[in-house]
């Protein structure tokens, strides 16, 4: 008897101490959060220095300083143009840091409420309504960005304008599915038997359930938009002279780089870091927030 009262006991022991560790294995995403979070903050705090103080003017041009190596004037040397990388370099943070945010603000406003809509219509106009959506997704963003400044020309305007929406179908995509998952819920059938609208279930239910998945959207579209912009400055049709870009730079050094590699390593570099960044910042919140990635709570 006391044999086989000790074999379930046994049993049931090791259960009870691998579902919490697994919950917290899975709800975990701490050292990606914080990890970009320290390199999204340097970014940051770069953009916002840059505001009240650079070291030199970053538009300045001194023919005696070109291509001059680091020191005490200028830190991180200078460019085929004099002008001071570590300025450059400073105030050129602001502009991915822009068009991030733009991007982020213009393909949310274009695909949260898509997808929602596309959601909550009956099947049949909801699946037409994606496949109008993936009409759009098929189409390069980059490809919209080059039209749009041979038409009125390269600026960050354009360059916000053509990423966002390309960011848009994408993130519609995610919304309508996580709207759906919402809606099949308990509360949500509860509150359209008791006659809610969908406005009603939009706001009350739908945008508090899914904010984690919108998070991590927000944090992919940065980084992707701060990537999209360099790109685009490098070829001339981002962000024009004479304001600092680091896309631009990255073109300004592309020409010297075979006698000043390092017109070209720090601009690189810093793109590297503020998508390394944001790229880790979304999977941690990624693991933090998507339900997939739990077990059950």
């Amino acid at each position: 008897m006391s044999t086989r009262k000790s074999r379930p006991e046994n049993r049931a022991a090791p259960q009870t101490e691998e579902v919490p560790a697994l919950r917290r294995r899975r709800r975990g995403g701490g050292p990606m959060i914080l990890a970009g979070s320290v390199l999204v903050s340097a970014v940051l705090l770069m953009a916002l220095v840059s505001l009240f103080w650079t070291p030199q003017d970053p538009t300045a041009t001194h023919a005696v300083d070109r291509l001059a190596g680091p020191s005490a004037d200028h830190w991180l040397g200078s460019d085929g143009l004099g002008r001071d990388i570590a300025s450059m370099l400073l105030a050129g943070s602001r502009v991915p840091l822009l068009v991030g945010l733009g991007t982020v603000t213009v393909g949310f406003a274009l695909g949260v409420p898509f997808g929602i809509i596309a959601a909550m219509t009956d099947r049949g106009a909801g699946m037409w309504l994606m496949r109008g959506n993936d009409i759009l997704q098929a189409f390069p963003a980059l490809l919209l960005a080059i039209i749009l400044a041979a038409v009125f020309g390269p600026s960050t305007l354009t360059a916000i304008i053509a990423l966002g929406l390309g960011l848009a179908p994408g993130v519609a995509r995610v919304v309508r599915s996580g709207t759906l998952q919402v809606l099949s819920r308990e509360f949500a059938l509860a509150a359209r038997a008791a006659g809610r609208g969908a406005l009603y279930l939009a706001v009350r239910h739908v945008l508090p359930n899914i904010r984690g998945i919108l998070i991590v959207q927000a944090t992919v579209g940065f980084a992707i938009a701060i990537l999209a912009e360099a790109a685009l400055s490098f070829l001339g049709l981002g962000t024009p002279p004479p304001t600092a870009s680091w896309g631009r730079m990255l073109q300004d050094g592309q020409a010297v780089l075979h006698v000043a590699p390092l017109t070209v390593l720090w601009p690189g570099l810093a793109v590297a870091v503020a998508v390394l960044g944001f790229n880790l910042l979304g999977d941690g919140l990624r693991d933090r927030f998507d339900p997939r990635m739990e077990v059950a709570r």
